[in-house]
């Protein structure tokens, strides 16, 4: 799940396999085209990223999530980053990107070793630093029996189990104690919840005029794209898992989600239909602000019981997690 912070009230839902994802703008802009591209640019290359690194190949899915989060930063600047998120932005940049596509060149060099899959390139935006809007992501990636949630900004992605809601994730905010330090070691300042007056969050891809501070890696700027990784092993206790941005978590709890969803999955089994009923259920009755009206997003996974051939059946139970239901029908509100 990627969630862009453009800055005009739209929201956008993108899902493919592996990676379910959506974009979501959370406030007021005129650079809408960027935020959208930060998030349609993850979408496109994060979980190519993943399954590049040497250490997805080892079985190390924690590691390689974190480096695939840190590498859209990277490949984001100069002349071939600029490039590729104009042509992700609106239809002005668009035609922009591909004149530039003509008149850039690779630069030598930069074919092998680290930026092997991703070559340099010379052109007018070659000192680009990166887009100064941005996205969340929230990615959950389930091999056999293993959960791994990685996690940059403030969605959330929460498991059932035996009707207990179970986080896989924290949100980050400037007021907890470990963002606000990383913040200020960095230069930055919080100012009414927000960082250096603006930001309501403290990591995300992309916001680059956030992560200028030279003598700091990655990892330690002001906003960082770096991800919590939490991982668990799956059980026949667990019923299902959500995804969802923060206008739904501004709304209900954790528990009192899984508790209302609990609930409508006792009648319907139509999972797009139950989210439909989320925001409806976490809609203000009005605009005048507050709660409920921010934009709302929301993936529902359903872990699927297999049916057992009986009492008498000698072979062991299988997996419940073997099979799953996706909501990919996503509800915009």
């Amino acid at each position: 799940m990627y969630k862009n912070r453009g800055k005009k009230g739209k929201e956008s839902v993108r899902c493919k396999d592996p990676f379910l994802t959506y974009s979501k703008s959370l406030e007021e802009s005129d650079e809408m085209g960027a935020g959208q591209a930060v998030a349609k640019f993850c979408s496109k290359y994060l979980h190519e990223q993943v399954l590049k690194q040497e250490s997805y190949l080892s079985g190390d899915l924690g590691t390689s999530l974190q480096k695939a989060f840190l590498r859209m930063d990277e490949m984001m600047r100069g002349q071939r980053g600029w490039r590729e998120l104009a042509r992700l932005g609106d239809n002005m940049e668009k035609v922009s990107g591909m004149i530039e596509e003509l008149m850039c060149t690779p630069r030598s060099g930069q074919v092998n070793g680290h930026f092997g899959d991703w070559p340099d390139e010379e052109g007018p935006h070659s000192g680009f630093d990166g887009p100064n809007c941005g996205s969340t992501a929230c990615v959950a990636i389930i091999r056999n029996n293993q959960l791994v949630v990685a996690n940059a900004g403030d969605s959330r992605c929460v498991i059932s189990r035996k009707g207990q809601a179970y986080e896989m994730s924290k949100d980050h905010k400037p007021g907890l104690e470990v963002e606000r330090e990383r913040i200020r070691n960095a230069g930055g300042f919080i100012v009414v919840g927000r960082v250096n007056g603006t930001l309501n969050l403290s990591r995300a891809i992309g916001d680059a005029e956030f992560k200028q501070n030279k003598k700091l890696p990655a990892e330690q700027q002001i906003i960082t794209a770096n991800p919590d990784i939490k991982t668990v092993e799956l059980c026949d206790d667990d019923e299902f898992l959500v995804l969802a941005c923060d206008g739904i978590w501004d709304c209900m709890s954790s528990q009192q989600l899984v508790d209302y969803v609990h609930e409508q999955l006792s009648t319907e089994t139509k999972l797009s239909e139950i989210c439909e009923r989320v925001f409806n259920r976490c809609l203000a009755p009005n605009t005048s602000g507050g709660e409920g009206c921010d934009n709302m997003s929301m993936i529902l996974v359903q872990f699927k019981r297999p049916v057992q051939a009986g009492p008498s059946a000698e072979q062991p139970p299988t997996s419940s997690h073997q099979s799953m239901e996706v909501d990919k029908d996503i509800m915009e509100k």
